[in-house]
């Protein structure tokens, strides 16, 4: 009497904290972009801000935003479909994101108390981030 096939079975490998912590990242992205785009208007109003600064800060803000977008798609992707490549490229993404967000954290033209909160919860949930995608990643791989 031969054995009934059992099909093949698959392990669900897709990290579920790493999907909420993209998900609280988009959201917080969005208060982040916006409180920072409202603190550097400020900034330009109250304080003698030189033009050229104002430009490079701006740019660098507008910048991490255009990164944050296909970071956090190629995050949500490559974790939904178990991919390596889509989370491999939102890690690269992420470490740009690291670096432009330490420039307006260290070398922004003026740094308020509010600009340091910001961005240390900013780079403690990129850190978190990282280490789930590399986890995530080495799930994948084995």
């Amino acid at each position: 009497m031969a054995m009934p096939s059992r099909g093949r079975t698959s392990e669900i490998l897709s990290s579920l904290p790493l999907q909420i912590l993209l998900y609280v990242n988009g959201i917080y992205y969005i208060f982040y972009f916006l409180a920072t785009l409202a603190m550097i208007i400020y900034k330009s109003q109250v304080f003698s801000y030189p033009d050229d600064l104002l430009a490079s800060d701006l740019a660098v803000l507008f910048l991490m935003g255009i990164l944050d977008v296909p970071r956090l798609y190629l995050g949500f992707k490559g974790n939904l479909t178990e991919a390596e490549a889509p989370l491999g490229l939102s890690l690269g993404l992420t470490v740009g994101s690291v670096v432009l967000c330490v420039y307006l954290l260290l070398w922004q033209t003026y740094v308020l108390w509010a600009d340091v909160l910001l961005n240390a919860v900013l780079l403690s949930a990129y850190g978190l981030e990282s280490g789930l995608k590399v986890t995530a990643i080495a799930a994948f791989v084995s």
